[in-house]
């Protein structure tokens, strides 16, 4: 038996030292490594090839996709936002700020709504607060000081509540002019006139009597005035006439 002829020769490297994990044409058998330069020009062409096929993020194209598929409309006309209060209005420049930051009709919705909800309260509360500070120093100013406003705005409140209709004297009450016509009111003793048996104090003889005394009852013949005297006396003498 004797040995090949081969024996003792350097062998040649074959295909099967390449490792598992390198394409073929990326190997260099002979020189026992990869190919780097074949390698890298074959992923640069590659790149290329799927740059053109499918848009890569924060692409112009991969952003408008993005963006349809959320359901962002094209433009910011496209948001159909329904107000839940009067005082509020479609913002152009507030739904163009919505739209670039990619706000979906939901989502542009939710901030009107969050407005209404909060937003709008807090200013209605404000300016509520302000007008009545603003209207409290104009009547102060007007009743010789914040001392002596303190001390008549309770009194014209309690005649207020005890001789007028609750609706009358909230509206009254309301507003600046309406709280100096209560206190001319209180202040001239006139009796109320506005409706008996509906929640304002019924008129005595004493008062019926002043009534009458009324240039509006003697002289005027107001019917308001006849109808309020003829009632009040008619409520405490039944069996007789006025």
């Amino acid at each position: 038996m004797t040995d090949s002829a081969d024996t003792g020769a350097t062998a040649t490297p074959t295909a099967a030292a390449r490792p598992d994990y390198v394409p073929e044409k990326f190997w260099d058998a002979q020189g026992r490594q990869v190919r780097v330069e074949a390698l890298s020009k074959s992923y640069g062409e590659l790149e290329r090839k799927l740059s053109g096929m499918v848009p890569g993020p924060k692409s112009p194209e991969w952003e408008q996709g993005w963006r349809r598929a959320m359901g962002v409309p094209d433009t910011a006309d496209g948001y159909g936002i329904a107000l839940k209060d009067d005082s509020l209005t479609i913002d152009p420049d507030v739904n163009q700020r919505l739209h670039a930051a990619g706000f979906t009709p939901a989502q542009a919705q939710l901030v009107y709504d969050l407005a209404s909800e909060r937003l709008v309260p807090l200013v209605r509360e404000y300016a509520d607060s302000y007008r009545t500070e603003v209207a409290r120093e104009k009547l102060a100013a007007e009743f010789g000081g914040a001392e002596k406003w303190d001390a008549l705005a309770p009194q014209i409140a309690r005649w207020g509540q005890a001789n007028l209709p609750k609706p009358v004297y909230e509206a009254l009450a309301s507003t600046p002019e309406g709280v100096r016509a209560l206190n001319r009111l209180m202040s001239s003793g006139e009796p109320d006139l506005n409706g008996l048996g509906s929640g304002a104090r019924p008129l005595d003889e004493e008062g019926l009597r002043k009534l009458m005394a009324d240039k509006r009852y003697w002289r005027d013949h107001d019917p308001e005035v006849a109808r309020v005297v003829s009632e009040g006396f008619r409520r405490l003498y039944p069996d007789r006439e006025a």
